[in-house]
């Protein structure tokens, strides 16, 4: 797989080359290229950024820029580009590259948008900042790839290079490799098909009791039908207190008499209001 990304502040991606982002970089499981937007000025003060159109506060970050990295990054129209350019990126055997904006106006970043990226084999990131990227450049970047406009949620940040650490992060590790247990990714929150999507319950690791708190007792039962029905449970409880939108997405037939049972007890019975149907 292979990542580029766009930004006017190169150094905020230095923890990709640490953990097991870097370690699946060195070993070539991943190939990520942070580009210098101001390489594609041409003014003594190497400007990204103007006063918007219409008035308003906030300065928006100039078009020229960007369609000369994107012309630079990505092959031209026709025969696949063998080339390379001038901030270390190029064509992928021809290859078309998905586009990535975050943005507070964007679809909201999931799981399962987080898996069908780790699918592509090439992702450009776009960090905006100010007051965000002229909005002719996505417009002239659909006409030769997908592109996607990406928000993390109903909040606003300075610029799209924390999105993209984080968007990095959740897509990376879903590359076959990239962790030693393949279980990790079908175990997580939100993988698709993983517990209808409820939360993971709480963890543990030794030593058994700590500072006077013991371990539950069924997880060191060695009853593995009673720890998962445990676990089951925990999710539940910890999904209807912490994400209940969640809960309420529970398909009534997925659930056994016990699932319910739980649900009550928590406040959220499954035949009440609080059920989508």
């Amino acid at each position: 797989m292979k990542l580029d990304i766009i930004t006017i502040f190169p150094d905020y991606f230095a923890p990709l080359d640490v953990s097991l982002l870097g370690k699946a970089r060195r070993n070539g499981l991943i190939e990520m290229n942070v580009h210098d937007l101001r390489l594609w000025t041409h003014d003594r003060h190497r400007t990204v950024d103007d006063t918007p159109y219409g008035g308003g506060p906030g300065m928006v970050m100039k078009p020229e820029p960007w369609g000369e990295a994107l012309d630079a990054l990505t092959p031209p129209a026709g025969p696949p580009s063998t080339g390379g350019d001038q901030a270390g990126g190029g064509g992928l055997g021809g290859v078309v590259p998905r586009l990535v904006v975050p943005t507070p106006s964007g679809r909201p970043f999931t799981q399962a948008l987080a898996v069908e990226y780790a699918a592509e084999p090439w992702l450009i990131f776009a960090c905006g900042r100010y007051e965000g990227i002229d909005s002719r450049v996505v417009e002239e970047a659909r006409v030769r790839m997908r592109v996607d406009e990406v928000s993390l949620g109903d909040f606003v940040l300075a610029g799209g290079e924390v999105a993209v650490l984080v968007m990095v992060e959740a897509i990376s590790r879903l590359v076959p490799g990239v962790l030693g247990n393949f279980d990790s990714v079908t175990d997580d929150s939100f993988a698709p098909g993983a517990m209808e999507s409820l939360l993971e319950g709480p963890v543990y690791t030794k030593p058994p009791v700590w500072r006077d708190r013991a371990v539950p007792d069924v997880l060191l039962s060695g009853n593995h039908g009673a720890i998962a029905r445990w676990r089951r449970d925990q999710a539940l409880r910890r999904t209807v207190a912490n994400r209940p939108e969640l809960a309420a997405r529970l398909d009534p037939g997925d659930l056994d008499k016990h699932d319910r049972q739980v649900l009550a007890d928590a406040g959220f019975p499954v035949d009440g209001e609080h059920m989508a149907h």
